[in-house]
């Protein structure tokens, strides 16, 4: 979530009242993130996130607003766009796609315990089943094609070492991908991108609420493992060494199997997909820091962080198994 596009306060404050969401009085552009521009917007009615979108278009984004709208209607609490007065949710403005959603309440945990993993790991299974009678379909725009087009903009930049995984990683997945096991995985919509800082929780410390997920702009049809990978990656892990936190790991896995049980597909391939998420942020963020776009406020992550993560799960795969079974501490 960086600025790209200036937007000016007269340009946001038309923008807002032709959605009836009031008079604007605060306009801030938020730092962080890589793909599109966002500002907060106060106005007399109440906080949203406006957002214009820097590289998906017209013709993709229907797909994640109405998404979005589609699981706020089964009761899950994700941002809800605004319409104007024709029911449109998708609006135009700096001549480029934008939206405007209600500001989620509370902050990120990005220290979290097993509470929050396990907060996280129930609501998302809420979120795959309400999303799988959703009748609209698009692929997961940063999956296995993807991976297989950047790599080869991405060696030249690398080490001989860090060449040899990259290129060794890529032939594994593609190899996973061929496989009956992998064809058998659940699939449906999914958020692809569910890290510490896009789900949001309120309340006291000892008794956190999760009052929302957000930021659904890499969603995409793709195997809800895939999904849990992401989240076991980023909220399960210690950051500094990339190393798999076995008590937030088993809180994650077993509130989510709590509310949809794995398929044996799903337990046999949990190592395969956990790489397969390391991956696809290893490549993404090798991709925004050596071929990165201008951007009044962009910060791009460090790369070598999810090149840590990948090389933990390759030499240390963890197994469904292990974390279902687990007695919680």
């Amino acid at each position: 979530m960086a600025v790209f596009t200036e937007v000016s306060f007269d340009e946001a404050s038309a923008l807002l009242r032709d959605l009836d969401l009031g008079q604007l009085q605060e306009l801030r552009g938020i730092q962080g993130g890589i793909e599109n521009t966002n500002y907060f917007a106060t106005t007399d009615q109440g906080e949203y996130v406006l957002t214009l979108f820097e590289r998906l278009s017209f013709e993709q984004l229907p797909f994640y607003l109405h998404l979005m709208k589609h699981l706020a209607l089964k009761g899950i609490p994700v941002p809800d766009p605004a319409a104007n007065r024709d029911g449109d949710i998708l609006h135009k403005l700096k001549d480029k796609p934008a939206a405007v959603v209600n500001r989620l309440r509370g902050q990120s945990e990005l220290r979290p315990a097993p509470a929050h993993c396990a907060a996280v790991g129930a609501m998302l299974a809420r979120m795959h089943l309400a999303g799988q009678d959703y009748s609209r379909s698009q692929p997961n725009l940063r999956g296995l094609a993807w991976w297989n087009d950047t790599v080869p903009l991405v060696l030249p930049h690398l080490d001989a070492q860090q060449a040899a995984l990259l290129r060794s990683e890529l032939a594994y997945q593609n190899h996973v991908a061929d496989s009956a096991a992998y064809t058998a995985l659940p699939r449906g919509p999914i958020h692809a991108d569910l890290f510490r800082d896009n789900v949001m929780f309120d309340g006291p410390a000892d008794a956190p609420e999760l009052s929302g997920f957000f930021d659904f702009y890499f969603a995409g049809v793709d195997t809800w493992l895939f999904d849990l990978a992401v989240c076991l990656n980023d909220w399960c892990i210690d950051l500094a060494t990339g190393e798999t936190d076995r008590e937030c790991s088993a809180a994650f896995l077993q509130a989510y199997a709590s509310v949809r049980p794995l398929t044996a597909a799903e337990r046999q391939l949990l190592p395969a997909l956990l790489r397969a998420g390391a991956l696809r942020f290893w490549i993404s963020r090798l991709w925004d820091f050596h071929l990165p776009r201008e951007a009044s406020m962009l910060q791009p992550h460090d790369p070598r962080h999810f090149e840590r993560v990948l090389r933990q799960r390759v030499h240390h795969p963890l197994h469904a198994a292990e974390l279902l079974e687990a007695t919680p501490a």
